[in-house]
């Protein structure tokens, strides 16, 4: 029986589990045998006898982990007492894999195919397959270019920090900004780009230094932020409304101001305080009477960056260039670990792992896979490839 009860035993589960799940994520040897079951000890069942939790069978939980209702039902801000905790659902899902590494049942192979370990959160995370058949399909079926996937040198790291994420991520980057303005100077401006991606992709960098390489040029520039249209969220709460809907927008503001801006006009969108969760406009869209709109200036180069700002169609027909910039879960989420836990100090831990947790299938499927059989250019940080579509291929290749 595998059990854990007497850590100096030869051969008891810890030991066993930490020399098979190094060839999941061979960080762990960057740890000590006993910092590793000081980590275990936090999901060791409540009777300390790990042979006592049953094995799904690997079809199961494959089932499980592709259906959203899993992760709808995840709570993010569980707690016993006053200490949030990891949902019932994440423990049972690691330690599951945890003991079926060590038993051998579930086959390492199957086991990286579908899931990848967090040192840092000491837990298993689904992997999601972003490039469906679909996505491929629209993007003509193979990159545009591709280069050296630099970010293999972020495996064995539990954070990753601005520096090394801009370096690994350079010639894929910089294959995207000379397409962009070779795609730019050919159709004149204004242009509205709008890149989509996950959190922590690098979305905000990449917009930066776009900026910078068009305002050398002489080109002006400008940004609408999406999240300010959004309502009042009292009102999006009780309303059940998902922040990622238009019904959660002043939708037919941002209409408008797409449309005078690609116009060449100035236009006043709304503002929103993410302190106290309101919008300075009410939901006709006639502006408060302590309401302070933000006033965006025309320019040669209007940048929409978000979640999704190019999902509606009615939002995509002003769009002149349609990006999507991703990076794969498990390095978002060391990223996020060095930014918004260790510098920002944005949440508590284990709230971030329920969230990240929950929301990445949840994001991929509504928001960011259907933008990928949209856009006009992808760039993939991870996979170190820059995709476009036959239309857009069409074009870079005559300005050659």
């Amino acid at each position: 029986m595998l059990s854990d009860k007497n850590h100096a035993k030869p051969g008891t589960f810890s030991e066993v589990l930490y020399e098979k799940i190094i060839e999941v994520n061979p960080g762990i040897l960057a740890m000590e045998p006993y910092e590793f079951r000081y980590a275990l000890n936090n999901l060791e069942p409540a009777s300390g006898d790990w042979s006592a939790i049953v094995l799904e069978t690997m079809e199961s939980i494959e089932a499980k982990v592709n259906d959203v209702n899993f992760y709808k039902n995840i709570q993010i801000k569980k707690k016993d007492g006053d200490r949030i905790i990891f949902d019932s659902a994440i423990v049972s899902l690691t330690n599951m894999l945890l003991l079926g590494i060590a038993r051998g049942e579930y086959p390492i192979k199957w086991v990286n195919q579908h899931f990848y370990f967090d040192i840092r959160g000491f837990y298993f995370l689904h992997r999601t397959h972003y490039f469906t058949e679909a996505a491929v399909s629209h993007l003509g079926g193979h990159p545009f270019r591709e280069f050296e996937k630099k970010q293999n040198s972020f495996i064995s790291k539990q954070d990753i920090g601005y520096k090394e994420f801009k370096e690994a991520n350079s010639e894929v980057d910089q294959a995207f900004i000379s397409s962009a303005k070779n795609i730019i100077a050919r159709r004149g401006t204004p242009c509205i780009l709008a890149i989509a991606g996950p959190t922590a992709a690098g979305k905000t960098e990449i917009v930066e230094r776009l900026r910078e390489s068009f305002e050398e040029d002489g080109l002006a520039t400008t940004s609408i932020e999406l999240d300010n249209f959004l309502t009042d969220r009292d009102y999006r709460e009780e309303k059940g409304i998902h922040t990622q809907g238009k019904e959660a927008l002043h939708f037919n503001l941002l209409l408008d101001s797409l449309e005078q801006i690609s116009q060449g006009k100035k236009i006043l969108i709304p503002r929103y305080d993410f302190v106290y969760a309101t919008s300075s406009h009410d939901l006709d869209g006639r502006l408060k009477p302590d309401g302070v709109p933000v006033e965006v200036e025309p320019a040669d180069i209007i940048f929409i960056e978000g979640n999704f700002p190019f999902l509606f169609a009615e939002v995509a027909r002003f769009i002149h260039i349609k990006v999507v910039y991703l990076t794969d879960d498990h390095v978002r989420m060391k990223r996020k670990w060095k930014r918004d836990i260790d510098y920002r100090k944005k949440y508590e831990p284990t709230y971030f792992r329920n969230r990240f947790f929950k929301d990445q299938f949840i994001m991929a499927q509504i928001a960011y896979i259907p933008q990928m059989e949209l856009c006009d250019m992808l760039v993939d940080t991870t996979g170190a490839a820059l995709w476009v579509s036959p239309q857009t291929r069409a074009r870079l290749e005559s300005s050659k």
